[in-house]
Formats: structure tokens, sequence, C-alpha cells
């Protein structure tokens, strides 16, 4: 199934609509693991930096002055960066905000993990707001499991699409999910807002496939 890359905005309106929203009856709580936030300032050119432990703006400040924000977990893949590009031309428009989410594994000590996920945010994050200025960028970094991180944000800072990074399945693994199948699985059908998956397809191919609570593989030609 193929769609124009004039369509996308249509396509992600239609499914922004059809979205019944279910709340989740569980609030999920983070454990007290070690968190950095950067913010790229749309009205400054260079970045600023601080900590501040329940996110570094608040929902109800995007969403009085009709902004989305636009939630994508991030990793070291090329496929994380992929969707990350994906959501930041794809869905967030100008005025957004762009958050990047890194979640690191419980066991993480404080030595190069930490250092090694600062640095990939701030990459990231610089990445975003030198291709589209007009979208006011974020990075995250948290540690804690990261199910239940990646719930637990998109609650609290009320976003309002979730993007995820979408591996192509292993051909040995037929008969049982992965656990990044697991992971995308699960946001999409507990997280409360409208999630894709997104992975891009060959170079030969072109385009996205898209997964959601709704469809699942749809081509997208952008």
């Amino acid at each position: 199934m193929g769609s124009s890359g004039g369509s996308s905005e249509h396509f992600l309106r239609q499914l922004s609509s059809s979205d019944g929203g279910g709340a989740l009856q569980q609030e999920w709580e983070c454990g007290g693991g070690r968190r950095g936030s950067r913010r790229w300032s749309r009205k400054k050119a260079r970045a600023r930096g601080h900590r501040r432990g329940g996110g570094f703006c608040r929902a109800e400040e995007a969403a009085a002055a009709g902004r989305k924000r636009v939630m994508v977990v991030v990793d070291q893949s090329s496929g994380a960066k992929h969707a990350m590009m994906w959501a930041l031309t794809h869905v967030a428009s100008k005025g957004d905000f762009l958050t990047l989410l890194h979640v690191l594994p419980p066991q993480s000590g404080s030595g190069g993990g930490g250092a090694d996920a600062s640095a990939l945010a701030n990459s990231l994050g610089a990445l975003c707001k030198a291709s589209k200025p007009e979208v006011e960028v974020e990075a995250l970094v948290i540690q804690g499991p990261k199910l239940s991180t990646v719930l637990s944000q998109v609650k609290k800072l009320e976003a309002s699409v979730l993007v995820l990074s979408q591996r192509k399945p292993s051909p040995f693994c037929c008969f049982m999910r992965s656990s990044s199948e697991a992971f995308v699985e699960e946001c999409i059908s507990r997280a409360e807002c409208l999630t894709l998956a997104v992975r891009r397809q060959s170079k030969g191919v072109g385009g996205y496939l898209i997964s959601t609570r709704w469809q699942k593989n749809f081509w997208l030609l952008a």
C-alpha cells in the first residue's frame, strides 16, 4: 500500500482523528535514576542546558499556545535517527516541541554510559535544530526501565505523538517476538497518545513503513 509524500500530513491527521485515546489506568513511576535535559531555544542561536526533575517544559504551556509535543525515543541505532528525522519533517510543525527521549538501562553506572548518552542527545538535538530551526528541540536522558519510562514521560509531558523506530523482523524469529518488537507493540497499545513506529525502506524501494494501533507496515512514499 503506497502513498505520495504530499499526503503524509493528511495520513497523520486521519490517524489522529480516529484515536479513541483510552486512558491508561495505571500511572507508571520511574525509579529514582539519573536524569538530564537540554533545550535548544528558537530565540537563541546557542544551546542552553539545565537539569530539571519533571521535564524542562510544562505541558500546559504548550497546550495554551496551541502547540503539540512530538516525542521520539532515540538511541545509537541508525533506525532511531531515521525515525527522528522522519518525525521532524513529517510530524513536527513550526512552533511545536520535539522531545528526544533517551532511556538508559537501570544497571548503567555513572561512568562512560551517561557521558555517551549525553553526547548522543546533544548531537541529535543539534542536528534537529539545524535541520528545522522553527521547531523547539529538547533532549531528555533518563535512567530506568525503558517501557515504563517512556509511558510515564508520555503521560507527564502530555505528548501528542510518540514516534519509535522499528527494526526489520529477523527471519529466525518467526515464532516469537524480539525484545525490540515487544517494546514497540507495547508502546503502540498502551501509550496515551498517537504512537507511530517507523522503519525506512531500502534505497531500492524508498519510503517508510509505518505501524500504528490500526495499521501495520503502511507504506508511506516520502
